[in-house]
């Protein structure tokens, strides 16, 4: 449920009011919609059969929000959500590229993909450090001293870190070095760990699940969100499908569905989403006119010789062809790629 307050509403009218449901047992959710305070509710809506919300002060109207995601829905904020990081815009008119390596395999090749990626127009560093992969006995990241590399590197060229957090108890290190957490795609639906980050109001990037349908994934950010954290980029990084031609199965589609959806910016990982270099190009190109409000790219000096996802990564030399392509397609999208 949303309450709509009316224009020029008292502050002691909406603190009235936030006690009163919050009384009730309800969170709530304050924000600025279109100049109006907007007041988002999560809690049982039942007990509020007999409350006579309408006829509270400063009260305009009482919207029900019929969907099971409330804050991340395009009904609780009609306009996208830009967030600004460190004064790096992400949504609305602003995409925003993420490259780096698969796993951070060490310091000098870092910092040579680091300093490439950002003179092609990446300003968001990606990275590994703690690596979920298939089997236990693949290469599984430096843990943090991964970590710090990544900072070192994205503070050497003026670039924000992205990196995994796979379990809550490595929030407060991985928080100490990262300006964006990712949640991988296995830990869609990790409930406690989605909890834990929307908590900590650390801007965090949730990838889609591999057999995650669009509602279930809307659903695992308003986890974030129902606990404070708003700041969430949603990314669409391919799907389960019969066909092995691809690892994945890309759902470019998602990017118009979302939008139509949620408030929130969606990047796309192509990299992830199709498991083949060669493909890595055109659906980059592809996800941006779609929409997409940015990319995440695996970008390796050598991928036969990369510790994981060298199939998947594309050369510094093949990033740059691509930043300057999806600058091209981005322009006549009414988008700016942020540099």
């Amino acid at each position: 449920m949303i309450i709509v307050l009316k224009n020029g509403v008292s502050q002691a009218d909406v603190d009235f009011l936030v006690e009163k449901l919050n009384s009730y047992g309800f969170k709530t959710h304050i924000y600025l919609n279109e100049g109006k305070t907007v007041i988002g509710l999560v809690g049982d809506e039942s007990v509020l059969r007999d409350k006579p919300l309408s006829s509270f002060p400063g009260v305009e109207k009482v919207v029900p929000v019929f969907k099971p995601f409330k804050l991340v829905s395009s009904e609780f904020k009609k306009e996208d959500s830009v967030l600004d990081i460190k004064g790096f815009k992400i949504g609305g008119k602003h995409s925003v590229v993420m490259a780096g390596p698969c796993s951070v395999e060490n310091r000098e090749m870092l910092f040579e993909v680091a300093s490439r990626v950002h003179a092609s127009g990446a300003r968001i560093l990606r990275g590994g450090a703690f690596k979920p992969r298939t089997s236990p006995y693949a290469f599984q990241g430096l843990g943090e001293e991964g970590l710090k590399y990544l900072r070192e590197a994205a503070d050497e060229y003026n670039m924000l870190v992205i990196t995994e957090l796979m379990d809550p108890r490595d929030l407060d290190a991985v928080g100490k070095y990262t300006d964006i957490i990712q949640i991988g795609a296995r830990n869609m639906q990790n409930f406690r760990l989605l909890k834990e980050v929307g908590k900590s109001n650390i801007p965090c990037m949730l990838k889609r699940g591999i057999c995650a349908t669009i509602k279930e994934f809307l659903m695992a950010a308003e986890y974030i969100a129902s606990e404070g954290n708003y700041n969430i980029i949603l990314c669409e990084r391919g799907i389960r499908s019969f066909d092995s031609e691809t690892r994945n199965l890309l759902d470019l589609s998602a990017v118009p569905v979302i939008k139509g959806m949620s408030h929130l910016p969606i990047v796309v990982d192509p990299s992830h989403g199709t498991g083949r270099r060669d493909c890595i190009l055109p659906m980059a190109q592809a996800a941006i006119a779609a929409g997409a409000d940015g990319l995440m790219i695996e970008v390796h000096p050598k991928p036969s010789e990369a510790m994981s996802d060298g199939d998947q990564s594309i050369t510094p030399e093949e990033f740059d062809i691509l930043m300057k392509r999806i600058k091209i397609i981005a322009a006549t999208v009414e988008k700016h790629i942020e540099e």
